[in-house]
């Protein structure tokens, strides 16, 4: 494989999106740091076909256009990434989209029975036999000049990504289990998960009460709050820690006099733009309209002690049924999941639809509705349909 030199010029970066465009997939990753700020700072973009890898400075002078296309646009490359959350938000951020098509390997990695959550150097270790250098994981990519071990070590997450994909991809067609994953990839790809308006922050927070004036607070605060560490590039918590949020909406100031005896504010709040702007916010707040009221907790039927236990079975059922099938439990199903079916829930659960069902949720529904039974037998776990007897006339 061709491995470039760091690329810093948009006429460096041009030609070698022009053949990227024309393999059938590309590995994606980046390294960034977020811990000073609100916006992830993107340091290095890192990217892989089967022929030819390299890492793009996107601090350096150039235009990054051609390569955002190729990752949003471009529909007949599919972009292969591990654990790409964070880099799927950073590409969002920059476009306005999510790459598309869409391969995670760690998902893959889950239906093949790598286990729940696998990191990247186990799953390479897994499949390739050797380990990864790891040391210049604690590199503060937004230093430059970056040094050749640095770039190496960086550049070596996707070169070793572009081997382990046809690998993964060859396992999946030979289980039949490439089906299974569309469901979640396609979930990856929605430009939704990543899109957060400040006015929808409250919902991340604990709810102090169910007082729709004291979440109309909450609500104006926390949006105050996001538009605030947003224009300022901070994070959050460097506005106001969620602990003074939550005083501040149970107990609002009068005035911004007040704000100097809240705990977790300094004195300068009394006086400054941004106590002024807080308690702008706190004035201008409204009841939250009775369509915004957030669902009672629990959201679905609460288990009785009963449906406690049967939830019990079907989480070991869960590990019976994923360690035949190889798979991650996780990738079947959650407790939350298992849960709601124990409860009663039958709509829209993810394990009564598709491949699921078939692989775990029809002999998860015949427990819960008594047509299958755990037993033991010589010392030994087994399961067994109960027959049922007739009814008598």
């Amino acid at each position: 494989m061709r491995i470039h030199p760091l690329i810093t010029k948009s006429e460096d970066l041009v030609p070698l999106v022009d053949r990227l465009s024309k393999q059938p997939f590309v590995a994606v990753d980046t390294e960034f740091m977020r811990e000073n700020t609100y916006w992830p700072d993107l340091c290095l973009i890192q990217i892989a076909s089967s022929e030819e890898a390299a890492a793009i400075d996107p601090k350096a002078d150039l235009d990054l256009s051609p390569l955002l296309s190729l990752l949003v646009d471009n529909e007949d490359v599919l972009k292969v990434f591990h654990a790409g959350g964070q880099d799927l938000e950073i590409i969002h951020n920059l476009s306005s989209k999510v790459p598309h098509p869409l391969f995670d390997t760690q998902i893959a990695a889950m239906a093949l029975g790598h286990g729940e959550q696998v990191g990247y150097s186990n799953l390479i270790e897994s499949m390739l036999g050797h380990s990864i250098d790891k040391g210049a994981r604690f590199t503060d990519w937004s230093r430059r000049p970056l040094d050749k071990r640095q770039i190496d070590y960086a550049i070596a997450d996707v070169t070793h990504l572009a081997t382990v994909f046809p690998k993964l991809l060859q396992r999946l067609k030979k289980t039949g289990r490439g089906g299974w994953l569309d469901e979640e990839m396609e979930r990856l790809a929605d430009p939704s998960s990543f899109a957060f308006p400040p006015e929808d922050a409250w919902k991340r927070l604990k709810l102090p009460s169910r007082n729709p004036q004291v979440l109309g607070r909450l609500k104006a605060l926390a949006a105050w709050r996001e538009t605030e560490a947003r224009a300022k590039n901070i994070p959050r918590g460097r506005i106001v820690k969620d602990d003074t949020l939550g005083e501040l909406t149970a107990h609002p100031p009068k005035s911004q006099e007040d704000l100097g005896n809240v705990r977790g504010l300094s004195a300068g709040w009394r006086t400054n733009d941004i106590g002024a702007r807080l308690i702008a916010a706190i004035n201008a707040a409204k009841p939250l309209e009775p369509d915004e009221m957030p669902d009672r907790e629990p959201r679905r039927p609460g288990l009785t002690k009963e449906g406690a236990l049967v939830a019990d079975l079907l989480k070991l059922l869960l590990k019976i049924r994923a360690k035949e099938a190889g798979v991650a439990p996780r990738l079947i199903a959650r407790s939350d999941d298992l849960e709601a079916l124990a409860a009663g829930v039958r709509k829209d659960l993810r394990i009564l639809q598709g491949w699921r069902f078939e692989e775990f949720g029809s002999d998860a529904l015949d427990l819960v509705e008594g047509r299958l039974a755990f037993a033991i037998e010589n010392g030994k776990l087994k399961m067994s349909r109960v027959v049922q007897e007739a009814a008598v006339a």
